[in-house]
C-alpha cells in the first residue's frame, strides 16, 4: 500500500501541476496522500518533514535565486542583454540566424542571466533574423532551447545556474567540477543540436518553406506580454526556473543600451570571480570556525560552492550598476522587481523538495531505493536514472535533482568512496541528468519558448526534443562512458 501511495501522490502532483495548479498546494497534498497510504502521521509529516526540508532548501539556495533573478532583471533593464543580442545580429546576420540565436542565448545564460529573461529578450531578435533569412519560425523555440537550456545550464564548467549549484553541498564540489568532461558534454550538445537545426533548415528550404507571418512587431509584443501574464505559464515557469515572469515588465528599461563591451563586462565578471574564488581563494582560507555549533558545524566544502557563486553574482551586480548608472532610470523599481521575481520560484522548488522528503521518509521508499541503487552499471548510471526520472516526473530540473540527492546523495557518496569515484564526476552526471527528461511538453521553459515565439507544440516540439533531450542524453552517455574509463577530468 505504501508504494501505491507514492505512485498516486506522484500522479496527482504531475496531473494537477500540468494543468496549471500551484505547486505550493499540490506538493504538500501529494506528500500527505503518500503518507496516508503508509498510515504515517500526517500533521507530523507536514510540519516536521515537509516544512523542515523545504526550509532547508530555501536557507541553502535562496541567495542564489535572489542574486540570479536580480542580476537578470538589471541586465534586462540596463539594455545589456539586448545589446548582446544586437551584436549577434550584426555579426552573424540573417544567413546564420539560427547560430546567432543559439550564441546569444548561450552567452547571456553562461554569464548568469536567467534563461526566462533571455527568452523574452532574444526571441524578438530571433524572429527578426528568421524573417529576414526566411528561416521557418517553428525552428526558433529549439534554437532558444539549445542556447539557453542545454550546455550552459548543465555542462559548461563554472556555469552559475542553480542546477550546477545544487550538487555542491552534497558532494563537496565547486562550480567547475569535472571541467574536461563538462566541455566535452557541451560540445556534444552544441554539435548535435546545431546539426539537427541545420538539417531541418535545409529540408525546409528544399520544400520551399519560409518564415510564416508578417505582422512581426505586434506579434512579438503580444506574445511576450501574453506569456508573462498567463497564470498557467507562470506556475509552470516558477517550478522549472528561477525567475517569476510576472516581474519581467516591471521596472523601467533603458531606451538605449550600452556598447557590447560594457554589456558583456558583468557576464565576464561572474565567470572570473567564480573561478578565482572557487579555485584559489576559498580552498586556502582558514574555515575551522565553521565547525562551531553557531555556524551549523559544517565543513567548508559544503558551503564553498554556494559562497563562490553568490559572491560572483553580487560583484557582477555592483559592476553592472556602476557601468549603467545613468541607464537604470528607476533602480529601486528594477531591484524590487528582480528580488520579487526570485521568491515564488525558490518556494515552489522548495515545496517539491518537501514532497520528496516525505516520500523518502516513508517505509515503502526502501523498495524504491533498493531498485534505483541496484540498477546495472554502477552508481553513475543509477544516479543518472534516478535524476532523470524525478526531473521528468516533477517537470523541474532543479526540483528533481534535489529530491534525488536529498534522498540518496549520502548513499552515492559512500559508494563513490568505496569504489574510488571522484565526487566531481557524480556532480557533473547529476547536473547533466537533470536537464534531459525535464523538458516535457508542459515544462515551464518549453511553454514559454513556444509562447514568445508564437509557435505551437505541433509545430516545434519535435525539434525541441531533438536538441534539448536527445542531445543531452547523448552527452550524458558520453560523460558516463568517459568517466567510467578515465575517471573525472
Amino acid at each position: 500500500m505504501g508504494l501505491l501511495g507514492i505512485l498516486i501522490g506522484l500522479g496527482f502532483l504531475m496531473f494537477m501541476a500540468f494543468r496549471g495548479w500551484t505547486i505550493l498546494v499540490l506538493a504538500p497534498v501529494a506528500g500527505l496522500i503518500a503518507a496516508a497510504f503508509s498510515r504515517e502521521p500526517l500533521l507530523a509529516h507536514w510540519t516536521q518533514t515537509f516544512m523542515i526540508a523545504a526550509a532547508g532548501f530555501v536557507a541553502q539556495f535562496f541567495p542564489l535565486f535572489l542574486l540570479g533573478a536580480l542580476f537578470g532583471k538589471l541586465m534586462d533593464d540596463s539594455g545589456s542583454v539586448q545589446a548582446i543580442a544586437d551584436l549577434m545580429t550584426r555579426r552573424l546576420g540573417p544567413q546564420r540566424a539560427i547560430l546567432a540565436v543559439v550564441l546569444a542565448g548561450a552567452i547571456v545564460t553562461y554569464g548568469g542571466v536567467s534563461l526566462f529573461v533571455a527568452f523574452f529578450l532574444i526571441a524578438p531578435m530571433g524572429l527578426a533574423l528568421f524573417r529576414a533569412g526566411q528561416v521557418p519560425r517553428r525552428l526558433l523555440p529549439a534554437a532558444l532551447a539549445l542556447g539557453t537550456s542545454t550546455f550552459t545550464m548543465s555542462a559548461m564548467p563554472g556555469t552559475p545556474s542553480i542546477q550546477n549549484a545544487i550538487p555542491m553541498p552534497f558532494f563537496g564540489t565547486d562550480p567547475f567540477a569535472a571541467p574536461g568532461l563538462g566541455i566535452i558534454a557541451s560540445l556534444v550538445m552544441f554539435g548535435l543540436g546545431m546539426g539537427w537545426l541545420t538539417l531541418a533548415q535545409r529540408r525546409a528550404m528544399r520544400a520551399g518553406e519560409g518564415f510564416e507571418g508578417t505582422d512581426l512587431p505586434l506579434a512579438v509584443e503580444e506574445a511576450a506580454v501574453g506569456a508573462s501574464q498567463d497564470l498557467k505559464v507562470r506556475e509552470l515557469v516558477t517550478t522549472a526556473g528561477e525567475f517569476d515572469p510576472a516581474e519581467i515588465d516591471r521596472g523601467e528599461r533603458a531606451p538605449e543600451g550600452p556598447g557590447a563591451i560594457i554589456a558583456a563586462t558583468p557576464l565576464v565578471v561572474v565567470i572570473a570571480v567564480n573561478l578565482i574564488l572557487s579555485q584559489f581563494v576559498l580552498p586556502n582560507i582558514d574555515a575551522s570556525f565553521l565547525a562551531e555549533p553557531r555556524w551549523g558545524g559544517v565543513t567548508l566544502a559544503s558551503v564553498a560552492g554556494v559562497w563562490s557563486v553568490a559572491t560572483a553574482l553580487a560583484v557582477a551586480i555592483l559592476v553592472l550598476v556602476l557601468l549603467n548608472w545613468e541607464r537604470l532610470a528607476d533602480l529601486r523599481a528594477s531591484v524590487d522587481a528582480g528580488a520579487n521575481a526570485s521568491v515564488l520560484p525558490v518556494v515552489s522548488v522548495a515545496s517539491l523538495v518537501g514532497f520528496g522528503a516525505i516520500v523518502a521518509a516513508l517505509p515503502a521508499f526502501e523498495t524504491v531505493s533498493n531498485w534505483v541503487l541496484g540498477i546495472d552499471g554502477g552508481p553513475l548510471v543509477s544516479l543518472a536514472v534516478a535524476t532523470n526520472i524525478l526531473s521528468a516526473l516533477t517537470g523541474s530540473a532543479s526540483g528533481g535533482m534535489t529530491i534525488a540527492l536529498e534522498a540518496l546523495g549520502e548513499t552515492y557518496m559512500q559508494m563513490a568512496t568505496e569504489l574510488g569515484i571522484n565526487p566531481e564526476l557524480l556532480h557533473r552526471v547529476a547536473v547533466i541528468s537533470s536537464g534531459t527528461l525535464d523538458s516535457l511538453p508542459h515544462n515551464g521553459a518549453v511553454v514559454t519558448m513556444l509562447a514568445v515565439s508564437g509557435c505551437t507544440h505541433r509545430d516545434s516540439y519535435l525539434d525541441i526534443v531533438m536538441v534539448a533531450v536527445v542531445g543531452a542524453l547523448a552527452a550524458l552517455a558520453v560523460v558516463i562512458l568517459l568517466g567510467t574509463v578515465f575517471g573525472s577530468f
